[in-house]
């Protein structure tokens, strides 16, 4: 039987590697749809979680990986050699930034060196970690071309579609947002198509893998460059004496022309303060500097030392030195309502803070601890007045719908408001980020 009846009378079986906030929803999806899938990764905890029908990703309901372990649709495994079992593989593996800012891609690297004697005829991979035009052909159509058996295109099919996973949206999640897919031949598209149309409602085809993987470093530049822009406009904001964010609500009110950005503490997660620089640099090889990338990529990074500095001058205003004072620290995942503090502005707050000679703690509902650098804080259980009030300010980094802001305004002796959560209070005691 060949790929696609496979495919479509859901008897192909399906491998994800990589369990993270990607793979994890990817694969229970399939389950959903019917597949047999086995999921793939070298941390022995996902493994045995899945295995043991315990979730640890809260985009995904607890009761459908629950049922789906259980009626043996998804497994877990971290032996690569489940490769030679399978008929589609979707790669969902990390590719963050080294020290220096450029493309960490090892993890891929990795991955390929560990399946390649096991990629086989009659066979779909697509590439989801997010990377620079050319890696998919780069990366692994050679481990492809290593056994002159296989042709892509003909027997085996290769294919990028870019992973657009929005951890914490209650909207938009696997199955209904629009999927991009591109192969290194048409029928490799074709049947990275028939296999992602099985469980999301749109997949749209573009000409090649170098355009898939183009498709979502713009998605992102776009956001990064824009979210700069407010950043600046925040600045010069405080500097004119007028506050950003009525002029950005107000800009708002235009039905054309214009899209909403809002300024913040800095640029978080695992995609908007990455993937840019995955673009620049892939052009930087081709000796082109992409200058608007590098611009807003300077003032997003700046922004933490943006928020340390208005700290201080709030501070200092009220006859207190950022050294010794004791600061409580409000959100430190890099968005509303989720658990994920990767790249989060509030981490390089806090150790500026620290380095400034502040005591930190402290309060996230969805992050217990924190561990990173030096830093090793633990978030308070709870907020009250008492235990609000013995700080000398508060400092808003992210504005989860569960925190009682109305608590942090009556027991705040000073408050940073990065997000705008205080947008309708007087309070000669709040400062706002983007405010005169």
């Amino acid at each position: 039987m060949g790929l696609v009846e496979k495919i479509n009378d859901k008897s192909a079986k399906i491998g994800v590697i990589g369990l993270g906030y990607v793979g994890l929803p990817l694969a229970v999806e399939f389950t959903n749809a019917g597949y047999e899938v086995v999921g793939i990764d070298i941390d022995q905890k996902k493994v045995n979680s899945i295995n043991f029908g315990k979730n640890y990703i809260k985009d995904v309901r607890d009761d459908i990986l629950k049922n789906a372990v259980k009626k043996k649709l998804l497994t877990a495994s971290t032996n690569f050699n489940e490769v030679k079992n399978l008929d589609a593989l979707s790669i969902c593996v990390p590719t963050p930034l080294n020290k220096e800012k450029n493309p960490d891609i090892s993890f891929i690297v990795s991955v390929m060196e560990k399946i390649k004697d096991y990629i086989h005829e009659n066979m779909l991979i697509v590439l989801e970690s997010t990377t620079y035009p050319g890696s998919t052909k780069e990366l692994i159509l050679p481990y492809i071309n290593k056994n002159d058996e296989l042709i892509p295109g003909e027997n085996i099919c290769l294919c990028f579609s870019p992973e657009r996973i929005d951890p914490g949206n209650k909207e938009y999640n696997t199955s209904n947002t629009p999927k991009v897919i591109g192969g290194v031949t048409d029928k490799c598209s074709d049947v990275g198509k028939e296999l992602y149309s099985k469980i999301i409602n749109r997949v749209v085809v573009v000409s090649s893998t170098e355009t898939a993987e183009m498709v979502k470093l713009l998605e992102n530049t776009f956001r990064a460059i824009n979210i700069g822009l407010a950043n600046e406009v925040a600045i010069m904001c405080e500097k004119l004496g007028v506050n950003a964010w009525e002029v950005i609500d107000a800009a708002a009110t235009k039905p054309f022309g214009f899209m909403k950005f809002t300024p913040g503490p800095g640029l978080g997660g695992h995609c908007i303060p990455i993937d840019p620089y995955y673009l620049s640099w892939k052009l930087k090889t081709l000796d082109y500097d992409a200058r608007f990338i590098k611009l807003a990529g300077e003032i997003n990074t700046q922004m933490p030392k943006h928020v340390v500095e208005l700290i201080t001058s709030v501070l200092n205003e009220n006859q207190k030195s950022i050294n010794g004072s004791k600061i409580l620290i409000i959100g430190v995942s890099y968005k509303k309502n989720i658990d994920d503090c990767r790249e989060s502005p509030a981490l390089d707050i806090i150790e500026l803070l620290k380095n400034a000679g502040s005591i930190i703690e402290f309060y996230d509902p969805f992050v217990n601890k924190l561990e990173f650098n030096d830093v090793k804080l633990r978030s308070l259980d709870t907020l009250t007045k008492d235990n609000i009030s013995k700080f000398d300010v508060t400092v808003i980094l992210t504005d989860h719908s569960q925190i009682d802001f109305a608590l942090i305004n009556e027991s705040s002796k000073l408050i940073i408001d990065t997000r705008n959560v205080f947008k309708d209070v007087k309070n000669k005691n709040i400062k706002r980020l983007g405010e005169g």
